[in-house]
This record gives C-alpha cells, sequence and structure tokens, in this order.
C-alpha cells in the first residue's frame, strides 16, 4: 500500500525539485557558490520525492562548480557521563565507553541532523569530514578542501570545515530553521574575547588500526543569543535575503560578514567583566 499523504502544504501542487530548485534561484543561490545548509525537511510540505529531491535541486541550481555542504554530527559517540536528558545511569558510563563502535565516516549516522543532512552523508561522492562528533559532508568543486584537515579540537574553530567556508566566501542556507541552528555562528564565538569555559570530552576513535575510547578536551561551546544575533545581523546589514523555499521560510546570508558581525555582537554582549578598582 502507499504510504499516506500527510504535512499537506497549502498549495496546490507538491513541491517537486523543478520547483524547489526555482525558489532557491528565487532567493539569490547561484551557480559556484559554496551553501552550508541547515534544514527542516517538514518545514518544507510535501515534496515529491522527500530529501532526495531537495538534495538534488540544490544541486541542481548550484552546479557541479558550486559546493554543497551539511553538517553531519554525531553527538551521541561523546562522553556518556555529560548526557543529559535523560543522563546515563553510571553503571553504564565504563561499559558504553568500552564498547560503543567507533566513528567511522561512511558508517556511523547522523543524530538529530534530520532527513536532509542523513540522506546526504550517504550520496555518491560526498565527502565527510574525519570528526567523531562534529563532522561535515560536502559534494562539489570544493568539497575536499572543506573537509580535509577537521581538526578533533577546537571543533568549530580555525581547523574546520567551518573556518574553511569562511575562505571560500560562502553562504548560509537556514532552510526551515532559524539562526538558533547556525553552527557558523561558534567559529564567531571562538574568534570572539569572550569568557569560555574548559570542558573534558571523548569519544570512541580508530588510532593505528585500533579502536580506543580517546579522552580530549574542547571548549564549552554556547549558542546562547544566536537568533538574536542574526535577527540583529539582518536589520543591521541589509545583507541577509529572506523567502520562501517550499513552505519553508528560508534565510541566505553570506558567511563571512556574518561571522564578523558575529564576533562584535557576542563581545558586546558576553564582553569580560573588569575586575573592581575601588578601594
Amino acid at each position: 500500500p502507499m504510504p499516506p499523504i500527510t504535512n499537506l502544504p497549502h498549495s496546490d501542487m507538491p513541491y517537486t525539485v523543478e520547483r524547489i530548485a526555482a525558489d532557491l534561484r528565487a532567493l539569490g543561490v547561484e551557480p559556484g557558490m559554496t551553501i552550508l545548509v541547515h534544514s527542516s525537511l517538514k518545514k518544507l510540505g510535501w515534496v515529491a520525492g522527500g530529501p532526495v529531491a531537495v538534495i538534488l535541486a540544490l544541486e541542481e541550481v548550484l552546479t557541479p562548480e558550486g559546493t554543497l555542504v551539511m553538517p553531519t554530527h554525531s553527538g551521541d559517540l561523546s562522553d556518556q557521563a555529560l548526557w543529559q536528558n535523560p543522563p546515563v545511569p553510571p553503571a553504564w558510563v565504563e561499559p558504553i565507553r568500552q564498547q560503543m563502535p567507533a566513528f567511522d565516516v561512511d558508517m556511523t549516522p547522523t543524530y538529530h541532523m534530520g532527513a536532509i543532512a542523513e540522506t546526504f552523508r550517504k550520496q555518491r561522492g560526498v565527502l565527510r569530514s574525519d570528526h567523531p562528533t562534529v563532522s561535515f559532508a560536502a559534494w562539489g568543486r570544493h568539497a575536499r578542501f572543506v573537509t580535509e584537515g577537521h581538526a578533533l579540537t577546537p571543533i568549530f574553530g580555525e581547523e574546520s570545515p567551518l573556518a574553511r567556508i569562511y575562505d571560500l566566501e560562502g553562504h548560509v542556507l537556514l532552510l526551515g530553521v532559524t539562526h538558533a541552528n547556525n553552527t557558523s555562528l561558534h567559529l564567531a564565538e571562538w574568534r570572539a574575547n569572550v569568557p569560555r569555559k574548559q570542558m573534558a570530552t571523548g569519544s570512541p576513535m580508530m588510532v593505528d588500526g585500533l579502536r580506543q575510547w580517546m579522552p580530549w578536551e574542547d571548549i564549552d561551546w554556547d549558542d546562547t543569543g544566536f537568533a538574536a544575533l542574526g535577527v540583529d545581523f539582518a536589520r543591521e546589514t541589509g545583507l541577509q535575503r529572506e523567502g520562501l523555499v517550499g513552505h519553508a521560510t528560508t534565510l541566505l546570508a553570506p558567511q563571512r560578514p556574518l561571522i564578523d558581525f558575529g564576533v562584535r555582537w557576542l563581545e558586546r554582549k558576553r564582553s569580560i567583566p573588569t575586575s573592581d578598582s575601588t578601594t
């Protein structure tokens, strides 16, 4: 039996590759661009072909001269002792550390990234950065440049795909989501002179051909205020474009000026307290 048609949009026809591609072009996506996409499939309405149609539409518009990038994070491969909502029983932590399969760029699925990113990572010709918890996948002209050399820590620092997209003067496409989901703003957080905490974590990884639990340290990344940052960027710079792709409100912003703006914004909002010199 055919699956039931759910999530019907306010449209007289289904959304197709052709219609989604037309919406992307109208928003300002052009051939040759480098685009980092964060997405929610259900916000688009009913799409003929689901995530595959969305990916094909993006690639059609960008052409092979462009570069399509998506976050393919696997946060469930992080330190189980830090998990919340719900926490892992303390007695489970060590068995999980000893036996959870190591990160594998081909096999490890995404975790809470959505159907579009999970489908994209499995497409033939897509490359994926070798990071156990915050990998990115890329297709197109600069796919290797974006995904190579992703440092274990800091995960969103200068040796991350986010910094490579900055180098390429790429764009961020928020397809049915807001800047609250905009991972690029963590690069602004890294570059900003703001207070930050260190945290110990770890992941199962392959080291010299052997599966190991690899402890490592990173900063405690904080996305507080990212949605408000994005609103201020759009209002103060006029560089963000907004429109509908399918039934989803979609934002397109140039990543470099967004991050530069984000550095200044975060330094104002998260300023380092000065010591009271009064006596």
